[in-house]
């Protein structure tokens, strides 16, 4: 069963994949930057109810092209119950519901850039080039006070960079084909090529 009107009237939503980014041309030959999400087989795994989780949701599965796994990826969206009364496992989500123009809400996993310093974390301006300050360009400065003796937890300092969840809002949807299940993004959106990413259409935001 297609859940093609279902959620073209309620919200619409998507897991891909994030092949890269392009240029394409509107209308008015004018350029616009966008990323391409493929969107493969969209199956409802699972249909969480207040009862027995707690919570109300509808957990999709995109399918693997792997023959060793069934599933890529597999995330839940929250809904109320009365939204997803219909809704059965086995149901096939597909790109019908998305309009262009839309304004998406996307999710992914950034780049990992490994252990970086605060200079490029965080963007400090680093310490002038002269007057003494020979070997400490890029170093972070003072970390803490004279009391308490303790460094504050949060404290902007050098470490792990990149490889968290991150989500971007109005995200504008160009261009989409069904055929081939594709989706284009204007702009940039997190994550590597080839990572998976989360598209999700709701009209309260």
């Amino acid at each position: 069963m297609l859940i093609r009107n279902y959620f073209q009237n309620i919200m619409k939503l998507i897991l891909g994949k994030k092949i890269g980014m392009t240029t394409i041309y509107n209308d008015n030959g004018e350029a616009q930057n966008v990323t391409l999400i493929e969107s493969g087989k969209n199956v409802v795994t699972q249909i969480r109810t207040s009862d027995k989780d707690g919570y109300s949701a509808i957990q999709v599965g995109l399918e693997s092209s792997k023959k060793n796994r069934k599933f890529d990826e597999i995330q839940e969206f929250r809904f109320s119950e009365e939204e997803i009364r219909d809704v059965k496992v086995g149901d096939e989500i597909v790109l019908d519901g998305f309009e262009i123009g839309d304004k998406a809400k996307v999710s992914g996993i950034t780049k990992g850039k490994g252990f970086q310093g605060v200079v490029k974390k965080w963007g400090f301006a680093g310490s002038p080039a002269s007057h003494g300050h020979r070997h400490d360009l890029r170093a972070p400065g003072s970390i803490g006070s004279a009391y308490p003796q303790k460094v504050f937890k949060g404290k902007k300092m050098a470490g792990r960079m990149g490889g968290n969840n991150k989500t971007i809002k109005n995200i504008e949807i160009v261009f989409k084909d069904t055929e081939k299940k594709l989706l284009a993004l204007k702009g940039a959106i997190p994550g590597n090529n080839g990572s998976i990413i989360r598209v999700w259409v709701n009209d309260k935001f």
